[in-house]
């Protein structure tokens, strides 16, 4: 189900355990599959807990939890916005209305080319940066402004463009 590449990717994480815990390394493998499949299907978690050992509810569990995993498909970009207090006072939720605005979209909706997909993220350890922004849970973008979200955005659709 996870090409080679991936599954050596986990095997590099499985050994960082001591063998009789490799499902320790869950959500380094679910990180792993959702960069390979761009979010994780219920066969994917299934696919990931019995190559861990472990029951599919268990690897459920870890999935569901954490916002950075995607149980359902998203957009190329996935945008998560912080709105947890410290950004919401600094500018968090007028960023995320700036940006509902321009994509046409609300939370956890997907934009109808499939380019975006806008989320509510939770505290990402930069609130003296607010507002801040997440792209595909590993680009952070900091002091987002309207300005820079729209260069954001138009750098994003660009490069769309390009794929």
């Amino acid at each position: 189900m996870l090409s080679q590449e991936s599954l050596s990717l986990i095997d590099v994480e499985v050994a960082k355990y001591p063998p009789d815990q490799k499902q320790s390394a869950a959500m380094a493998a679910l990180r792993i599959a959702q960069v390979e499949k761009g979010w994780l299907s219920q066969e994917t978690i299934s696919f990931v807990a019995q190559y861990l050992g472990m029951p599919a509810i268990a690897v459920f569990e870890v999935a569901s939890f954490y916002n950075m995993y995607d149980l359902h498909p998203v957009g190329k970009y996935k945008i998560a916005v912080c709105t947890n207090l410290p950004c919401a006072l600094s500018g968090g939720v007028h960023a995320g209305d700036h940006l509902k605005q321009r994509l046409g979209i609300e939370f956890n909706e997907t934009t109808s080319d499939g380019v975006f997909t806008l989320k509510e993220g939770e505290c990402m350890g930069a609130c003296g940066d607010a507002p801040v922004l997440l792209v595909n849970n590993h680009r952070m973008c900091s002091w987002m402004s309207r300005e820079k979200i729209d260069q954001l955005l138009n750098g994003l659709r660009e490069d769309a463009k390009h794929e």
